[in-house]
């Protein structure tokens, strides 16, 4: 009772932050969660007591319409359950039940209700799947009946974190890797996958014990035995509980007579203790900064790229800019394939191949010389060693590809079809940051997916997330752009203030990282110092990982810019959160030649037109336009309210109005709002002004002229269109495929529940 008490006060408190009663010590805030697991984990018995609570409140909550609970309640729940060493089935039922009246709801309720209970019906007939399938996917672990593989990239921009916090992740990140070994997370898997099937009946210490002693062939041979017991009864039509027990209690039987003490611990024998937790093994977890534009995608192709252990430590060991891709494979052994390309000191000009007298003498055939003597006319593109196509098809060659047939020496003989590719990894970005590696982030999307429209790798064997921490250094930014400091640390993080308010429980565990990584990274040295940051951190980012499926998703602008030399090619770059103009400093000696009148009477700013489709309710199209004069603009594309629209685009213009009285000439500064889509803007003064995207002085344009801002399209949409308009020249509207592939390209960032109206 007094377990339970104490329990229930936890889970109580939880809500109460949910309603925005923070606890007295603020240094609790977002512990919460962690706190209450790590109680748990401390006493495995106890999973049960908590499981029954959670289901109590959930419940109430439903019956109080308090919807806000629910789903902070279920994740809650679920992380238990999958941790915990056994649960009855009576509570899985009844989550299974609850999950069931979710689909009455609307979303994300409804999606996240299906999923859980898909996940419930699979686990309540196979105990322990649901433990098993994120190990095995999370570490890598080599298995035939489940070949998902997992992995966590922590990108960080060293321009925008202090040294401190860089240098306590990559501490971090490398100590919970230390005690993940192959052999420590199969021991795990079959010690849990035991637990959970046989419950009380399973010799905990035993099986431990057995499991110690045994080679690493054994081990390894039992796993397999136990994930191909798990996944068999999976996929099974009709699978039994009782036949997975049994088959589970054979596996179990078979271990333990391996022990040479088995007289001492006969199987079936209980009497060393109850149930015992099994940790739960952190991610794959790697920690990169972000010092280059395509380092996400040759992160991603690395991960995807199926070699040995021997040929990747040697091949990786080298700067990927300053070796040719192709010799590294044709030079390892254990990647010994045909070779792509060879030296040829053969010009291709026909004037320059050697006379008779000068090559060796051979006999050829007539047909064999025109051959020789054939020139086919072609420029060599110089690729990057990542998009030499030996990477490439080095990369296929892993589960899910098929290697690329032989050509076919006869027209009559079909060439083989291609093997379906299936995805089975998952790459899981979490960009820690503000904005501003938001911004990076859209950049490096966008190009991935033109890289991709180009050339096909990535798409079908990688399933991409992206997850998003907020961290703020709390030192004063000196970035300025034309005099403009941006200091707020609520501007540097419009994207998490929304996912918040949208997500009450991502602004519980999430936001509150925003101040305490920083912290916890300056903290002096200490054992205690140590302890939290390598349990707290990790547990945190592996738990949002884990249970942060729903995607919201931000619309990728796309700008063009045009600058005010005639000469200068115009650019084109994409932004995510803001676009901010303003008037740029003029040129003394252009100043000099302007008319007086201009410089003096008008006033500040400069003359500007402005073109834009206005946002109506029916969604129709109405293009507006009008000049004023300003001396700058900021359009967001985040909204304030997470009821209104994402693809939406909130234009502030500062105005300047001239008013003319009796005590002479004065100017004076209006806010002019408006919403659009689209919009243009040009200086008819010729007179130039800087563009800055994403809060990121990095990314300043100066000298512009004009810019037009439009929702940035999909690339394979473009390339389907193009394709389409071939052969529809006079066809306006989408046809064909293209309807039905999405249009806009949008930047999905994972958080527990999505938005919640």
């Amino acid at each position: 009772a007094e377990v339970e008490s104490d329990i229930l006060r936890r889970v109580r408190t939880l809500l109460r932050e949910l309603d925005g009663h923070h606890p007295a010590c603020q240094s609790d805030r977002g512990m919460l969660r962690w706190t209450l697991h790590k109680k748990i984990d401390q006493n495995p018995s106890n999973s049960s007591v908590l499981v029954r609570i959670l289901v109590k409140e959930l419940e109430r909550a439903e019956r109080g319409d308090f919807r806000h609970y629910i789903i902070p309640l279920l994740h809650t729940l679920m992380y238990t359950l999958i941790k915990a060493p056994c649960i009855p089935d009576e509570l899985c039922s009844r989550v299974y039940d609850f999950c069931k009246k979710l689909l009455t709801l609307p979303k994300p309720f409804c999606t996240i209700g299906l999923d859980y209970a898909m996940r419930l019906k699979t686990e309540r007939t196979v105990p322990g799947m649901l433990y098993q399938r994120m190990v095995i996917s999370e570490q890598s672990l080599k298995s035939d009946p489940y070949p998902y593989q997992e992995k966590i990239f922590i990108f960080a921009d060293p321009e925008l974190l202090s040294e401190a916090i860089c240098n306590a992740l990559v501490t971090d990140t490398e100590a919970a890797q230390v005690f993940q070994s192959p052999r420590a997370c199969m021991c795990y898997v079959v010690i849990h996958a035991m637990q959970a099937a046989l419950g009380e009946g399973c010799d905990v210490t035993g099986l431990k014990r057995s499991l110690q002693d045994m080679p690493m062939s054994d081990i390894e041979h039992w796993f397999q035995q136990v994930v191909v017991a798990v996944e068999c009864a999976v996929h099974k039509a009709s699978a039994d509980r009782g036949q997975h027990t049994a088959r589970l209690e054979e596996i179990y039987r078979a271990i333990l007579s391996t022990l040479q003490a088995a007289s001492l611990f006969p199987p079936g024998d209980a009497s060393l203790g109850g149930l015992q937790g099994t940790p739960l093994p952190n991610p794959n977890i790697s920690f990169h900064l972000w010092t280059e534009d395509d380092q996400l995608w040759k992160e991603l192709v690395l991960f995807i790229r199926p070699l040995s252990q021997s040929c990747e430590s040697n091949c990786l060991s080298q700067d990927l800019d300053n070796f040719e891709i192709q010799d590294i494979i044709s030079d390892c052994e254990c990647c010994k394939q045909t070779r792509f390309s060879v030296i040829s000191t053969d010009s291709g000009i026909e004037r320059d191949l050697p006379t008779a007298a000068e090559e060796p003498f051979t006999s050829c055939s007539t047909e064999t010389e025109q051959s020789r003597l054939q020139r086919k006319g072609g420029i060599k593109k110089k690729l990057s060693p990542l998009e030499s196509v030996a990477f490439l098809q080095a990369g296929c060659n892993g589960a899910g590809a098929k290697l690329p047939a032989k050509p076919q020496k006869r027209a009559s003989v079909p060439p083989e079809p291609a093997a379906p590719l299936q995805r089975l990894h998952t790459a899981r970005i979490v960009l820690l940051g503000d904005d501003r590696i938001l911004g990076r982030l859209a950049q490096a999307y966008h190009s991935l997916r033109k890289r991709e429209t180009r050339r096909v790798f990535l798409t079908p064997r990688l399933n991409l997330q992206f997850y998003y921490i907020p961290v703020v250094t709390g030192q004063p930014n000196t970035l300025t752009v034309a005099d403009h400091a941006v200091t707020s640390q609520e501007e540097l993080c419009e994207v998490a203030g929304y996912l918040g308010r949208a997500d009450p429980w991502y602004e519980s565990n999430i936001n509150t990282l925003c101040h305490m990584i920083p912290k916890l990274a300056t903290m002096p040295s200490s054992p205690s110092k140590h302890l939290m940051t390598d349990l707290f951190i990790t547990d945190v980012i592996a738990y949002y990982v884990r249970m942060g499926i729903q995607p919201v998703c931000f619309q990728v602008y796309v700008v063009k810019i045009f600058f005010n030399d005639p000469a200068q090619e115009p650019a084109e770059d994409v932004f995510l959160t803001e676009l901010r103009t303003q008037v740029q400093e003029s040129n003394p000696h252009r100043e000099l030649n302007m008319p007086k009148k201009k410089t003096t009477l008008d006033g500040p700013g400069i003359d500007l037109t402005v073109t834009y489709r206005k946002v109506v309710v029916s969604d129709r199209a109405k293009e507006l336009a009008m000049s004023l004069r300003s001396t700058g603009l900021v359009m967001k594309a985040i909204p304030a309210d997470e009821a209104e629209d994402l693809v939406c685009l909130n234009v502030n213009i500062t105005e300047i109005i001239r008013i003319n009285n009796l005590s002479g000439r004065s100017f004076s500064a209006v806010a002019n709002r408006l919403k659009t889509r689209s919009i243009k803007i040009r200086s008819t003064e010729q007179r130039p002004f800087t563009v800055c995207l994403d809060k990121d002085s990095r990314r300043a344009y100066r000298n512009v002229i004009s810019v037009e801002v439009s929702p940035c399209l999909e690339p394979s949409y473009c390339l389907q269109k193009t394709r389409t308009m071939k052969f529809n020249l006079h066809e306006t509207e989408d046809v064909g495929l293209v309807k039905y592939m999405p249009k806009s390209l949008l930047l999905p960032i994972n958080t527990f529940a999505g938005i919640i109206q």
